[in-house]
């Protein structure tokens, strides 16, 4: 049976006391708050947004904050109420997201140095402290600068094998994920985006490192962006595929919508090919987590109606997986 997860951004917060209101009353916040909210709302795991923590709008302005200049053990302090408010409200950390870009074109070496150095290990020391098995990382976005899309991948491949013998001797595995580029107002494939040649990659360097140390996220937005046959991607990528972002969009913009908000007709004929992505997860015999990249839709609507929102994402996760488990579509 596959399980339903969704991003803790938007709904697990730090721990805090917010004063305001009209009344000016105090608030205090707990990440268990956020947790128990999830679980009430149907959900069983969680996509922990550790990417909220050095956000990417400030990574391509060319500025870092000093999150990550904690130490380790620092940094284990600061997450542990997390990870207990987690296993309080029965929350299971299934994967997380590295902080992206991991590599800034045309930034400074010491920035681009510092989140292969110091980022991205911390990352995995993170991601070992939550138990979580799944990371997922941003390609490099360099074809242009380097005229190939073989040569993205070899600097890609590069930053992979700095943090591969960690990820062996955590048990985690890294997911690459399927990435648009934008050209002028155009948008176009960007790395990973061809699943046999991705698969043919996490194979050779698997048995690099004689472990199962990388394998593929799948996004559904992103993979909608730019045209590809999600049945066929997903068949292709095959017992690779780890984790997955399911989110819906127009075709033009990375808007990380629910599913079945956009169509192309009048007549509602969805946007998004959500038949070809249930058909093929079902063909891979996918038992994993269908977890939900939604995290902006929950400041599109008011946060009193932030419960029925969740709520309603936890049941069309309920009904893919029962058309994956079983039903026909």
């Amino acid at each position: 049976m596959v399980t339903i997860g969704v991003q803790t951004k938007n709904v697990v917060y730090d721990s805090e006391l917010r004063r305001g209101g009209g009344d000016r009353a105090e608030t205090e916040m707990h990440p268990r708050t956020g947790f128990e909210m999830l679980k009430r709302t149907g959900f069983s795991c969680a996509d922990f947004s550790l990417n909220s923590y050095l956000l990417n709008t400030s990574l391509y302005n060319f500025e870092l904050n000093n999150f990550f200049d904690r130490t380790v053990s620092e940094l284990e302090d600061f997450f542990r109420p997390h990870k207990e408010g987690a296993a309080c409200a029965g929350i299971n950390i299934g994967q997380m997201h590295m902080p992206y870009p991991n590599y800034v074109p045309n930034g400074k070496k010491e920035l681009n140095d510092y989140l292969r150095d110091v980022v991205a290990p911390k990352s995995m020391q993170v991601c070992a402290f939550f138990g979580c098995p799944y990371i997922v990382v941003h390609g490099f976005k360099l074809s242009r600068n380097l005229g190939s899309e073989e040569a993205e991948w070899a600097q890609t491949e590069k930053f992979l094998d700095s943090l591969a013998p960690m990820a062996k001797e955590m048990g985690i595995i890294i997911c690459i994920e399927n990435l648009y580029n934008a050209l002028g107002r155009h948008i176009v494939e960007g790395p990973c985006c061809h699943a046999k040649k991705a698969a043919e990659r996490i194979e050779r360097f698997n048995e690099k490192y004689h472990a199962e140390v990388l394998g593929f996220c799948f996004d559904t937005g992103h993979a909608n962006l730019v045209g590809i046959d999600f049945e066929r991607f997903i068949t292709e990528i095959g017992v690779h595929l780890k984790a997955l972002h399911i989110h819906d969009n127009d075709g033009v913009g990375d808007l990380h919508q629910i599913p079945f908000t956009f169509t192309r007709t009048r007549e509602n004929t969805a946007s998004t090919d959500w038949e070809g992505f249930v058909r093929g997860l079902r063909r891979i015999k996918y038992t994993g987590t269908l977890s939900f990249e939604t995290g902006p839709v929950l400041t599109a609507f008011p946060d009193e109606m932030k419960e029925q929102t969740l709520a309603f994402i936890a049941q069309i996760g309920k009904y893919f997986a029962g058309k994956i488990d079983g039903g026909f579509i």
